[in-house]
């Protein structure tokens, strides 16, 4: 067997292990997030039985507190809380529709940032383009940074699965670095950093692109009977739908379970004392209060709010939810297989490089997760590593918008959706196709973030 030809900790075996894992990678993403999550079982399996590598430790924490948001926020779907929220942030575009393009960003921003999944998008990109067609504004202006906003909204979130995620990394690798942070430390920094880099970029999609009565392509579609009447008569609106009172009672009761859980976050004190692994009483975890809070939450929409049970896995949030947390299962049981067997090996070759160049971690970060299309996978995998090759946490949570790297190439639903509600043509995927609609947008909400984030986190956190 080859293990027996090549020592598992050998240059030679240590580059064939990587390869596995881009290969895994690579091909996963063809498949989606569960063929991710299931291809990584083979190169796990390869470098186990192969190698002899042993075997890592699952994310169980993360993974079960990520369910119990994924099924709280599933449960609003049913209940028709999204749309109650969509229909709101629609009021406020159509009141002011001449600054579509700050304003769209902005609220699909926000809206991802209570609901903790930028699927929530999808339903926005109709209303943004027949408001900016209305005006006579490009579409690609405020649709293509609506999209790359709503992923940035992600590593705002207090729910979402990518801030769950880190802040059980700080928490379980506690004893390595010394100290971790809270939720609400994460967001004090997160927040004002992600926000900075959405308002930097709808700030420069301002004058992006011909506007359209210049647009030659635009012009000559006009010329279509049928294209023409079809841009003229289309109208897209939750404005005038009526929702139920239980609709409404579901969202106040999701606003305030994030509101808990930021609380509980904040003042240790509010936490119940129960006995550590050393017999001592201490606050009880931050990830066990996440899935208290959010099972509690989920159970009083599903038992006051007329809950359809039987349709709350079909929703998009669970489908889409329950798909990122097996790719997480997959991907980061592969890396933190690989990485725990040769973390002596990484700290001497990489421990120098990466305290010299912090950033190189925000980069690993950045490819990593084009490559998962996934903030918490990337996260789970990549964050864990930097800790242990001594990578101050305070770095880790002001790099935290780096996690957002599929924007790269316009592969994820969310832009392929934006593309497709865009009647025009305006927001697109180039010749080459790196030069499409979201590439710098993506890249100004990234940047922007990791350098204000890395700023706040040197002056707040401890």
């Amino acid at each position: 067997m080859l293990a027996s030809l090549i020592a598992p900790d050998s240059a030679v075996a240590i580059v064939l292990q990587i390869l596995i894992i881009l290969g895994a990678l690579l091909l996963g993403t063809r498949y989606g997030g569960l063929g991710l999550g299931l291809i990584s079982g083979i190169g796990l399996m390869l470098m186990v039985f192969l190698f002899g590598l042993a075997p890592g430790e699952p994310p169980v924490s993360v993974m079960l507190t990520i369910i119990a948001v994924i099924g709280c926020a599933a449960t609003l779907q049913q209940a028709r809380g999204l749309e109650v929220m969509m229909q709101f942030a629609e009021k406020i575009l159509r009141a002011h529709p001449e600054r579509v393009t700050i304003l769209a960003p902005i609220t699909t921003w926000f809206l991802t940032v209570l609901c903790g999944t930028g699927h929530v998008v999808y339903t926005m990109f109709p209303i943004i383009e027949d408001i900016a067609l209305k005006k006579g504004i490009r579409p690609e202006r405020p649709m293509a940074v609506s999209s790359t906003s709503a992923q940035m909204g992600i590593t705002a979130s207090p729910v979402s699965v990518a801030t769950v995620s880190l802040a059980s990394i700080l928490a379980e690798h506690a004893g390595v670095i010394d100290k971790a942070y809270s939720i609400p430390q994460i967001l004090m920094v997160a927040i004002p950093a992600s926000l900075s880099g959405v308002i930097l970029a709808a700030l420069w999609s301002l004058r992006r692109g011909k506007d359209l009565d210049k647009d030659p392509v635009f012009q000559e579609r006009l010329k279509d009977p049928e294209f023409a009447k079809s841009i003229q008569d289309s109208s897209h609106s939750l404005i005038g739908q009526t929702f139920s009172p239980e609709a409404k009672r579901s969202v106040v009761i999701f606003l305030v379970a994030i509101a808990s859980v930021v609380l509980l976050g904040a003042f240790e004190f509010l936490r119940p004392l129960v006995p550590g692994e050393d017999g001592k009483l201490s606050p009880v975890s931050m990830n066990l209060v996440i899935q208290m809070v959010m099972l509690v939450a989920g159970a009083i929409i599903l038992l006051t709010c007329k809950v359809d049970h039987k349709k709350i896995a079909s929703t998009q949030v669970f489908k889409a939810g329950m798909t990122a947390v097996f790719s997480v299962f997959g991907v980061a049981w592969m890396a933190d297989t690989f990485f725990q067997s040769h973390l002596d090996a990484l700290k001497a070759g990489l421990g120098d490089v990466v305290a010299a160049a912090p950033w190189a971690y925000a980069v690993a970060l950045l490819i990593v997760s084009k490559l998962v299309n996934s903030q918490a996978a990337a996260l789970v995998a990549i964050a864990p590593i930097g800790l242990q090759l001594g990578i101050d946490p305070a770095i880790i949570v002001g790099f935290y918008g780096a996690a957002y790297g599929y924007f790269i190439l316009p592969t994820y639903p969310s832009d392929l959706a934006c593309i497709g509600f865009d009647r025009t043509g305006t927001t697109r995927i180039g010749k080459f196709v790196i030069n499409h609609s979201f590439i710098i947008p993506g890249f100004i909400s990234v940047i922007t973030s990791c350098v204000v984030g890395t700023a706040l986190a040197q002056a707040l956190l401890p």
